[in-house]
């Protein structure tokens, strides 16, 4: 049976920080969105207000902004050749991330079959973003399921990567996990933790797994 890899996106595939705030790096506007990660990392604020917030943040974002971003973000090595090796194997890769779909959708790209993530309008901004849209960590085992109806597999054929509180709900329902530089809220959880800055090395530890 074909497998599916479910990434997060910040603090997993992402170095150390997010991609809102490598976002609000391109604007000046860092120390803010720094601010707001942890307002919703002590549960503060949620989702939905987090969503609002960093949208008013970004009302000068342009596309030039986000292609920024996104090249200079501390990714991991080697993303595109586990993804590569995961669909010669027959097997899928998804992203899934509470953080904006303009963002996250870029790693189609780099060969996942999917990308999931909180519903923001087009940049620049010429609609209201709806809070309803973003995603919350429950939602991530929702997508899950949808994703295994898509591509034909079962929870059981899940492989979750993941690092901090949002994947906690995943990582209880899925057989096999991977927690990456992850924080406390992951321990005991995971089936298999790596720390470091190369996504191979991670994917090699569920590899040979079936």
């Amino acid at each position: 049976m074909a497998r599916l890899h479910l990434f997060d996106l910040d603090g997993t595939l992402l170095h150390g920080t997010t991609a809102p705030v490598e976002i609000s790096r391109q604007l000046g506007l860092e120390a803010e969105t720094v601010a707001l990660d942890r307002a919703i990392g002590a549960g503060l604020i949620g989702p939905p207000e987090y969503a609002a917030q960093v949208y008013d943040l970004w009302a000068g974002l342009t596309e030039a902004h986000v292609t920024a971003a996104f090249e200079a973000a501390p990714w991991l090595t080697r993303i595109r050749e586990v993804w590569a090796e995961i669909r010669s194997a027959g097997e899928y890769c998804a992203v899934v991330s509470l953080s904006p779909s303009f963002f996250v959708e870029r790693l189609l790209e780099w060969g996942a079959h999917a990308t999931h993530a909180s519903r923001f309008p087009a940049v620049p901004f010429t609609e209201p973003v709806d809070p309803a849209g973003a995603l919350s960590a429950a939602a991530k085992v929702t997508i899950a399921d949808r994703l295994c109806a898509e591509f034909g597999v079962a929870r059981a054929d899940c492989v979750a990567y993941g690092d901090s509180s949002s994947d906690k709900e995943l990582f209880a329902v899925v057989p096999v996990s991977v927690a990456v530089n992850a924080d406390g809220h992951l321990a005991g959880l995971a089936t298999h933790s790596y720390t470091g800055r190369d996504l191979w090395d991670a994917y090699e530890l569920v590899a040979g797994l079936s």
